[in-house]
């Protein structure tokens, strides 16, 4: 075992981490005042508090692994694009409300399976971590599956609008399961996820909810990957933009 070589995965894997739930709270925050429903309204708004709660605990940590002095706020604000590492599907614009829940779904049913495997990974901190977050996403997974088979089996304009969203979102998904060193390395190390055996549970539970949605699942085709490596899409520059901005104009400042 490297120590030092070990150490340096897990800090990558955390960073990932807090960077898939920071984007997706920051989509998800945008909707403030735009929900269908008020009941909507609310638990949006509470999803991405709860991702923003996870993305700070992985950042904290991330801080303690790198031992420079870097807190929450450095990792969030004060990064360049290209400094991280969240994947791709989750900074897609909202569109419409199908689109969001959509998204959500994809994302949800893959984080749901990370974290119960992180619960039992050889990093006792982590793995602390993962039991907190994965009581929150098992919530998160079961509401928006839900918006999916009311939307999905509702009017035919429902229909027809999550059927488009899920045609166009489903070339990200890919990338939730395009593993690299970094995976490899961590999974053999730390007990992580084998990539590999949570696609066939997510592609089953998805089809499961497909089935009741009456949806279609889209063909296989081209997934887009790149996130991790930094390498992200067009909608992501203006994002971290107004997310930054306060940190950005106002160096240091805190509440």
């Amino acid at each position: 075992m490297n120590i030092a070589t070990d150490k340096n995965v897990l800090l990558e894997y955390v960073l990932r981490l807090g960077d898939n739930g920071l984007i997706l709270a920051q989509r998800l925050i945008e909707l403030v005042a735009h929900g269908p429903e008020l009941e909507e309204e609310l638990a949006n708004a509470n999803f991405s508090l709860d991702y923003l709660g996870q993305a700070r605990l992985f950042y904290s940590y991330a801080g303690e692994l790198e031992g420079k002095g870097r807190v929450e706020d450095d990792f969030a604000f004060m990064r360049s694009d290209r400094e991280f590492c969240n994947v791709q599907l989750v900074e897609q614009p909202n569109g419409h409300f199908g689109g969001t829940v959509a998204r959500s779904f994809f994302f949800d049913t893959f984080y749901q399976l990370q974290l119960e495997v992180l619960t039992n990974c050889r990093d006792a901190h982590l793995a602390g971590i993962a039991v907190r977050a994965v009581r929150e996403i098992q919530y998160h997974q079961r509401h928006n599956s839900q918006w999916m088979i009311r939307l999905g089996d509702g009017t035919d304009e429902s229909h027809r609008c999550l059927q488009e969203s899920v045609d166009s979102l489903w070339r990200y998904t890919g990338e939730l399961f395009a593993g690299d060193s970094i995976d490899d390395q961590f999974r053999d190390a730390f007990d992580g996820p084998d990539l590999s055996a949570l696609l066939a549970r997510w592609r089953e539970i998805v089809e499961s909810v497909f089935s009741e949605a009456t949806l279609d699942v889209p063909d296989d085709q081209w997934m887009i990957e790149g996130g991790r490596d930094g390498r992200h899409s067009e909608h992501f520059g203006s994002l971290i933009a107004e997310m930054q901005t306060m940190q950005r104009s106002y160096p240091g400042q805190q509440w």
